[in-house]
């Protein structure tokens, strides 16, 4: 069989080469774009290369990915640190410890996981003291899991125009991560509600907020995502293999 036509249950299994992983995950999301209309131009690709070795990051870098996701702060520091290549971008796309703002250090284009208000407020005060101002996206909790980080729609609306205000952040968009489900489908009520929030508010023109980033998706549901407009699709397992 083709890599064009391998199915995609395929890409969670232990593959050897990551290239061609990553070959395979680049070629389904311009189909998946394509499909819905859109340029594979407007979507970013995130490897998500937590437990990954740095060794495995240069050679998923070496076949094309120049943009990579890390969850922890000290780890990704670490990473970013061993790498030490300059063209790479690095995402933050986990949960943020209001006492591991301090690592941050300019190290990351983007963090996606802002989840509150007060952890803002702490991120931008930092940012500001060392004349920085960091990129952020928005986590919002769309499917009211009480086990997941994020605001509220509710919240978020009531909040965005005190994000806007901080000088210290650059709100881009929203990030949303659906409930955990074996059918990629089930996840597309969820990235379709955030485009439908990211379109009201961007309509609104608030101050200081920009929201042309949709960060939604992972190995089990990009596909769905890029159909419903995401422009960063986060996959981890798809190029790297199970952890």
């Amino acid at each position: 069989m083709s890599a064009e036509r391998r199915p995609y249950t395929d890409l969670t299994s232990d593959i050897p080469l990551i290239a061609d992983n990553l070959a395979l995950v680049m070629h389904h999301i311009d189909e998946a774009a394509q499909k819905a209309g859109r340029s594979p131009d407007s979507i970013r690709l995130i490897s998500v290369s937590k437990q990954v070795s740095s060794g495995k990051i240069i050679e998923a870098y070496q076949a094309g990915s120049k943009c990579f996701g890390e969850n922890k702060v000290q780890e990704a520091v670490s990473k970013i640190d061993e790498v030490n290549t300059q063209d790479i971008s690095w995402h933050f796309i986990g949960h943020l410890q209001k006492n591991k703002i301090k690592y941050l250090d300019s190290r990351f284009e983007l963090i996606h996981s802002i989840d509150s208000l007060s952890l803002a407020e702490k991120i931008s005060t930092y940012c500001e003291g060392q004349n920085q101002r960091q990129a952020v996206l928005l986590q919002v909790n769309v499917s009211g899991e009480e086990a997941k980080f994020g605001m509220t729609p509710v919240e978020l609306e009531d909040q965005l125009s005190s994000y806007g205000q901080l000088k210290g952040i650059q709100v881009q968009g929203l990030m949303t991560i659906p409930p955990q489900n074996s059918e990629a489908e089930n996840s597309r009520q969820y990235f379709s509600e955030l485009r439908v929030l990211r379109d009201k508010f961007q309509a609104m023109n608030i101050e200081g907020v920009e929201l042309k980033e949709l960060s939604m998706g992972m190995t089990n549901d990009y596909l769905i995502a890029v159909e419903e407009g995401a422009t960063l699709v986060r996959v981890g397992n798809a190029i790297f293999g199970q952890r």
